[in-house]
């Protein structure tokens, strides 16, 4: 097929278009090429210069919230794969109108330029986010049927982190969790991730367009940014220890999420587009495992061979939870997608990728801003 790759020359992106170039797939991508991104002053997509040499892939300049690069580049396109957006849980926060625009209203845009061509069209594949959810599932081993109370700024302040349970007060465990938790929208990422993925299961009920809204888990893997301070937590990690600074690390350290390697999600994308499954469908991509943040940095030290411990801020980022992680079984019955790679051993690329690659520690610089927007207490 043809594929339409928004977002497609950054990390995931990238990593999704090597996919479906090796299945044959003709992949057009549209990337406005984000300074925050992609470095200031970027004109070429640096992630894509392995594809130079092939005539399977077309790179277009062009912000989607604009009509006519978005008209330009369905041009007899079969397949959409929407992974453009602004990412970023704090950065959210005192940049609303930033996300929503580039999110949202680009999004709208996307889908009223599909519209004309809705009858070529086959698939749709939009990157929606585990960040919706808000706190993970919960179990209380106390009594049977409790359910978690929200993490109070009172319970906050006293250090006590982990989430309670309304009716016995005792500390819950983290359970998986499935598509069918009701989603609790803690920061403006998380709600404008949810309205992309609404737009899109909607628009492909509506036209009978098969639509799949793949809910990414903590992507990690090569081509991460190491000089944005608000993309993934191993890159942020990374870009600290190569420094030679210790990771800066909320709360205690123990909070935990599921870690996914990027081949596995681009390999995700891929069953998507290939799939035979109507309908539209919301669909976890993860490991189903539980990883917690300060054994992530422990991981990445190993890995780099430095004896580097986190810094445990002890403090509170206003729209962090404490615990999620996938039940991906959903993704492997519809898609037949299950992870091939755990953090353990997807870890050792990605140092292996790091060491070349050029590094820029912003993490300070972040956190004094969502200090002075209070949004770290």
């Amino acid at each position: 097929m043809r594929v339409l790759v928004t977002g497609g020359a950054g990390f995931i992106g990238s990593h999704v278009v090597d996919a479906l170039v090796a299945c044959g797939h003709e992949t057009i991508v549209l990337d406005n090429l984000d300074p925050q991104v992609h470095g200031p002053g970027a004109t070429a997509p640096r992630l894509l210069l392995h594809h130079e040499s092939t005539a399977a892939i077309s790179f277009r300049r062009g912000d989607v919230c604009d009509p006519g690069s978005v008209r330009e580049a369905l041009r007899g396109v079969q397949a959409v794969v929407h992974l453009a957006a602004a990412v970023g849980v704090g950065q959210s926060m005192y940049e609303p109108v930033y996300y929503i625009r580039n999110n949202d209203l680009a999004t709208g845009v996307l889908l009223q330029e599909i519209l004309s061509r809705r009858r070529d069209v086959r698939r749709l594949v939009v990157a929606s986010s585990m960040s919706l959810y808000g706190e993970g599932s919960y179990r209380c081993t106390s009594c049977p049927g409790g359910e978690p109370r929200p993490r109070s700024e009172t319970q906050l302040a006293a250090k006590r982190f982990e989430v309670e349970c309304s009716s016995c007060g005792a500390e819950m465990e983290p359970a998986p969790t499935p598509e069918t938790k009701t989603p609790d929208l803690c920061s403006i990422y998380a709600a404008t991730k949810k309205h992309q993925e609404d737009l899109f299961l909607t628009f492909g009920r509506a036209y009978r367009i098969p639509t799949f809204a793949l809910r990414f888990f903590n992507t990690f893997g090569q081509r991460q940014s190491l000089a944005n301070a608000y993309t993934g937590v191993a890159a942020i990690f990374l870009s600290r220890l190569l420094s030679g600074k210790p990771p800066l690390v909320f709360e205690d350290g123990r909070q935990s999420r599921d870690f996914v390697d990027v081949r596995d999600v681009a390999q995700a994308v891929l069953l998507a587009i290939d799939s035979e499954a109507e309908g539209a469908h919301a669909l976890n991509i993860g490991t189903g495992e539980r990883i917690t943040i300060s054994g992530v940095a422990a991981t990445l030290a190993r890995e780099l061979g430095v004896d580097i411990t986190p810094q445990l801020l002890g403090r509170v980022r206003v729209g962090d939870i404490r615990h999620c992680y996938a039940d991906p079984s959903l993704a492997e019955r519809i898609l037949g997608f299950k992870a091939c790679y755990r953090l353990a051993t997807g870890v050792g690329s990605l140092v292996k990728w790091c060491r070349g690659e050029r590094t820029a520690d912003r993490v300070e610089d972040s956190l004094r801003e969502l200090s002075r927007e209070d949004l770290v207490r």
